[in-house]
């Protein structure tokens, strides 16, 4: 038996919002999107989540082509972080995000001391979230609401030039035999904490 995402074209006569897309109505609307953006346009979507933005960013280094930037892309669109944040090369592979950047604002800074000149001017605290000896448990800290959750490269984790700026950091404690989880899972974990102690004021 076949399966298939999303749903089919839309009965017609089709409903009078400017918000949907007439290409969907008519073939189908088969992304990943949740029921309420059915049929909308993708300009339409990051509109109205433009409205909803929680105000945490989230910022990941990419000085080696990191895979995991898509998983975390996808991640803050799932808990509708207000940006996302490229730190080092511009390019990224964005099939993981699955056209999620789409519907949000992904900005690009060359280097560490860009993000911290943004954040500085946005207003915005800086975590980092790492496994080094002076972090803080992140179950037991109190997050800024207003913050950048900055990430490092899968592997070496933050730079020198992160952990510098970075205001606090928090570590996911660990149970078991491995150093350390892939930063893209990661990154859901701690955006979920955010969002854990600060949502419900939203």
């Amino acid at each position: 038996m076949s399966h298939h995402v999303g749903v089919g074209p839309h009965p017609e006569p089709w409903p009078d919002d400017p918000r949907l897309d007439t290409e969907l109505l008519a073939e189908g609307d088969r992304r990943n999107v949740v029921d309420r953006f059915r049929y909308w346009s993708n300009e339409a979507i990051r509109a109205q989540l433009d409205t909803e933005r929680h105000p945490f960013h989230v910022a990941i280094e990419n000085w080696q082509h990191d895979f995991n930037i898509g998983t975390i892309v996808r991640n803050a669109n799932a808990f509708n972080a207000a940006g996302v944040h490229i730190v080092g090369k511009r390019r990224w592979n964005r099939r993981g995000a699955m056209v999620t950047d789409a519907y949000m604002q992904v900005r690009h800074h060359p280097d560490i001391a860009s993000l911290r000149a943004w954040t500085a001017e946005a207003g915005l605290s800086i975590v980092g979230v790492d496994i080094i000896p002076e972090a803080v448990p992140i179950e037991t800290f109190t997050f800024p609401e207003r913050v950048v959750l900055l990430f490092g490269q899968e592997g070496p984790g933050l730079s020198e030039e992160a952990l510098d700026v970075a205001e606090s950091v928090v570590e996911i404690t660990q149970y078991g035999s491995t150093r350390s989880i892939n930063v893209g899972v990661a990154s859901g974990i701690a955006m979920h904490a955010w969002v854990r102690a600060h949502g419900h004021e939203i």
